[in-house]
């Protein structure tokens, strides 16, 4: 294992400037949607009120929150947190975010199985994604002195394999509160034409972001496994 650290540093490496050139598209996306004005003169915020009311969910608020890209909706108070440029402006990019985020209060709103599964695991995989690297590197060492390192190694492993489980869970997630989203600014007819193509590539590479994760959660799984059994002969 210890002569495989090369091997695990090339897939960081690769996973690094994956996540690096999709992260750079998506905001050249959103600076260039950013400049497509809305014809009907709506926030983000007012997007994301009509969205929830033409829903009929009330019992939601949009509230504006520091820092850019840091747009969420919380469950546990029921609230679309809107970064400032996405609450205040008045372009397809800000309406793409505002719709996506109540995308995801029409599935909690209408228990949607995925996100769910997703609320479910997440206690447990911020407590595993804090301890896997440990355990596993524990257990690493160990087994070069006892059997019972394979155990501590393969425990690691599976606290490591929830986080990759959790980020494969968020892909059908992410991408319903997209449909869901630029669905309704088709049918609510709140964008031009025009408008809704930026929005819809906008989600597009935002959903790539989460597409890289998980596939690099996967492969740094499958690296530890191979390193931990072939290990153990």
């Amino acid at each position: 294992m210890m002569g495989g650290y090369m091997g695990y540093y090339l897939i960081i490496g690769v996973i690094a400037l994956a996540s690096w050139l999709v992260s750079r598209k998506l905001k050249s996306k959103f600076k260039e949607y950013s400049k497509v004005h809305l014809q009907n003169g709506m926030s983000g915020a007012e997007i994301a009120r009509k969205m929830l009311s033409d829903n009929g969910i009330n019992d939601v608020k949009v509230i504006s929150v520091q820092g850019q890209l840091t747009d969420h909706y919380n469950p546990k108070d029921k609230t679309v947190n809107l970064s400032e440029p996405v609450f205040n402006e008045r372009n397809a990019a800000a309406a793409a975010v505002a719709a996506h985020e109540c995308g995801h209060a029409v599935q909690h709103a209408k228990a949607y199985s995925w996100l769910k599964m997703r609320s479910t695991l997440v206690p447990a995989v911020s407590v595993a994604s804090k301890l896997s690297m440990f355990v596993i590197m524990g257990g690493v060492v160990l087994m070069a002195t006892t059997q019972m390192g394979f155990t501590v190694a393969l425990i690691g492993l599976c606290l490591f394999a929830m986080g990759t489980l959790f980020a494969f869970v968020t892909l059908p997630v992410e991408y319903d509160a997209s449909n869901r989203a630029l669905a309704w600014m088709k049918s609510s007819n709140v964008v031009t034409s025009k408008e809704l193509a930026g929005a819809e590539d906008s989600l597009k590479w935002a959903a790539r972001t989460y597409v890289v994760a998980a596939l690099g959660s996967l492969a740094t799984l499958l690296y530890f496994a191979l390193q931990i059994f072939g290990g153990r002969r």
